[in-house]
C-alpha cells in the first residue's frame, strides 16, 4: 500500500515538473500549422516575402507554415479576417502599409482597429516610392520640379495608382512639404498610369520600387527622388527627398508581420527573434535586396511605436488634402 502511494505520489510530482514546461513550450509557439494571409496576389513583393519567410520559419518551428493570398481592397479584406482569427498564433498577416496605416484614416467604416485587433511581432521591411517622371520632361530634378510647380500652380499633371493608395499619399505628403499645388490625376493601378506616363499624358508620379525600376533602367522614364530617409541600396545613385532640402521626410511601402490581438506575449517575442533570424540569414538578405526592402526587423515596440506613428502621419495627410474615397 506505502508502495502504491509512493510510486503515484512520484508520479504525480512527475507530471508537475513536466506539465509546466510542456504549458510554456505550448505558449509560445502555435500549436499547429501556421497560415500567413497576404491581402494581394501571388507573386507581388507582399507575396514573395510571406512565402520566403514561411520556408524558413517552417523549418525552424518545424510545423507547415503556408501562405494563402485573400486579395482585395489593397489588403484591408485579409485583414479583416485575420482580425477575427483566434489568438492561438496559428493565423498570422503579412500587414501592408495600406491596410495597417493608410486605411485606418482613409476608411472611415473599417472594421477594425490595428491597435485593439492585432498584435504587432516584427517589421519585414520598407520599400522607397520613386519619384519618375517622362523622359522628354523638363525638371530633371527635385529642386528645378518644385520650381516648374510653383511657376505653374495647379497645372503639372502628376498621376497615382489610385485615390488613397501608398503613391497619392506620398505626392500628398510631398506636396505639404513643398508648397506646391499640382494636377493629381488618379488611375486604377499602376499599369494604366505608367502607359500615361510613357505617352505623355502624365509628367510625374510617385510609383513603387517593383514598376519603377525597369523603367529607369531601361531610360524610359527618369528618377528624380527616393522617399526613404537613407538611399535604398537598389538605387544608390537617386538621391532622396529628405537630402535634397526636406529632412525627416520618408513615405515608404512597408511590410511587417502581424497575429490577431492579444496573442501570449511569449508567443509574440519568440515569433520576433525568430523572425529577426530570419531577415539575418544571407539567403534572405540576398532576396530582399531583389525587391528592395530594408531596414526590417528590430523590437515588438519598434514595430508597433512605427505603426502608430504612420498611422497618425496617414491620418493628418488624409485630412488636409481632404481626400475621400468611394467605399
Amino acid at each position: 500500500m506505502q508502495r502504491r502511494q509512493f510510486m503515484t505520489g512520484a508520479a504525480a510530482l512527475g507530471a508537475a515538473l513536466v506539465l509546466p514546461n510542456a504549458a510554456r513550450a505550448q505558449q509560445d509557439m502555435p500549436s499547429g500549422p501556421v497560415k500567413i494571409v497576404v491581402g494581394f496576389p501571388a507573386g507581388g513583393g507582399t507575396d514573395v516575402l510571406a512565402r520566403l519567410l514561411g520556408q524558413k520559419l517552417g523549418v525552424m518551428w518545424n510545423i507547415p507554415v503556408i501562405v494563402e493570398n485573400r486579395a482585395g481592397a489593397a489588403g484591408v479584406i485579409a485583414a479583416e479576417q485575420v482580425a477575427r482569427q483566434p489568438n492561438d498564433g496559428n493565423t498570422l498577416l503579412m500587414a501592408h502599409v495600406n491596410s495597417h496605416g493608410i486605411a485606418p484614416g482613409l476608411q472611415p467604416k473599417l472594421t477594425y482597429s490595428v491597435d485593439r485587433d492585432f498584435s504587432p511581432i516584427a517589421l519585414v521591411g520598407k520599400t522607397p516610392t520613386i519619384l519618375i517622371g517622362g523622359a522628354s520632361q523638363p525638371a530633371k530634378t527635385l529642386p528645378d520640379l518644385v520650381k516648374l510647380c510653383r511657376a505653374q500652380p495647379g497645372k503639372i499633371v502628376f498621376g497615382s495608382a489610385g485615390a488613397g493608395s501608398a503613391q497619392h499619399l506620398a505626392l500628398e505628403i510631398f506636396k505639404a512639404r513643398a508648397g506646391i499645388d499640382v494636377l493629381h490625376v488618379p488611375y486604377k493601378g499602376s499599369a494604366p498610369l505608367m502607359n500615361d506616363l510613357l505617352g505623355g499624358h502624365v509628367q510625374y508620379c510617385f510609383e513603387g520600387m517593383t514598376t519603377a525600376t525597369p523603367l529607369v533602367q531601361s531610360g524610359k522614364v527618369i528618377a528624380l527622388a527616393q522617399t526613404l530617409q537613407q538611399r535604398s541600396k537598389s538605387h544608390p545613385n537617386v538621391p532622396t527627398v529628405a537630402e535634397q532640402g526636406y529632412p525627416g521626410f520618408e513615405a515608404s511601402i512597408w511590410f511587417g508581420m502581424v497575429g490577431p490581438g492579444k496573442m501570449p506575449d511569449a508567443m509574440v517575442q519568440r515569433m520576433n527573434r525568430d523572425i529577426d533570424q530570419v531577415l539575418a540569414m544571407a539567403d534572405v538578405q540576398e532576396k530582399l535586396a531583389q525587391v528592395g526592402a530594408e531596414d526590417g526587423g528590430g523590437s515588438v515596440q519598434r514595430f508597433a511605436d512605427f505603426m502608430a506613428q504612420e498611422q497618425r502621419k496617414y491620418a493628418k495627410t488624409i485630412k488636409d488634402a481632404k481626400i475621400i474615397v468611394e467605399s
